[in-house]
């Protein structure tokens, strides 16, 4: 890797969200499940800040995952801030219930992991850090409109 060494280990610890990328067994469900308590910090704020910071983590999660992609190889599975950024997309309307947070991590892995269109199309057309982040991104979106629905129905009589 190119750059200093410093550069290099923070981009790693960022990429692999403070270590949560190093699980041995399904890296990205831990790095989902890691992004939980950084979701109920941040879940307070108005959508508008929220929006903020979730774009700002989306362009370092694209430098990083381009960095570390070029020592680990093509899109390497302990890269994991593209889950976090997935979760948080997937949490926009930020849900206080249990239930409702439940329900929006279960339905982001399920998009992650299976890949419907347009994840899969993104997972396999789009590459560097941006291709990293932008499938997960797409799978967020889609369980944010799925949780929407989810929530309108509870409460249509």
């Amino acid at each position: 890797m190119n750059g200093s060494p410093s550069l290099a280990i923070l981009s790693r610890m960022i990429a692999s969200f403070f270590g949560a990328g190093y699980a041995p067994v399904a890296p990205g469900t831990v790095g989902t499940l890691a992004a939980v308590p950084l979701y109920l910090i941040i879940r307070r704020w108005s959508v508008i800040p929220y929006l903020v910071f979730l774009g700002i983590l989306t362009l370092v999660g694209i430098v990083v995952s381009h960095v570390t992609e070029q020592s680990w190889g093509r899109d390497p599975s302990r890269v994991v801030i593209d889950e976090v950024c997935g979760l948080l997309l997937s949490l926009v309307s930020r849900p206080s219930r249990w239930s409702d947070i439940v329900l929006g991590v279960v339905l982001f892995r399920a998009f992650d992991i299976l890949k419907p269109p347009p994840v899969g199309i993104l997972d396999r057309r789009v590459s560097g850090g941006v291709g990293i982040m932008a499938d997960d991104l797409a799978a967020g979106a889609l369980s944010a409109g799925m949780l929407a629905l989810v929530r309108r129905l509870r409460r249509t009589p």
